[in-house]
């Protein structure tokens, strides 16, 4: 699980940003009698989500203790 946690920080991260960011920018300027699509939303934060897992990912690889020792 130790090296599970870039992926999971990473998606819970990509998917949660852009969420709120949805909400920020777009919610707020549609008006309530206009139909959004909910399906389009959903895959574009799970997509979003598999990015930052991604770039999560990158980042602990770069940054985690390496065991490379000769004995």
């Amino acid at each position: 699980m130790q090296n599970k946690i870039g992926v999971i920080s990473g998606f819970l991260f990509g998917v949660s940003g852009f969420l709120f960011m949805f909400k920020l920018i777009i919610l707020d300027h549609v008006p309530p009698s206009d139909e959004l699509a909910p399906g389009i939303v959903v895959i574009m934060s799970v997509l979003s989500g598999f990015a930052f897992a991604f770039i999560g990912s990158l980042i602990q690889n770069r940054y985690s203790k390496k065991g490379n020792y000769k004995i």
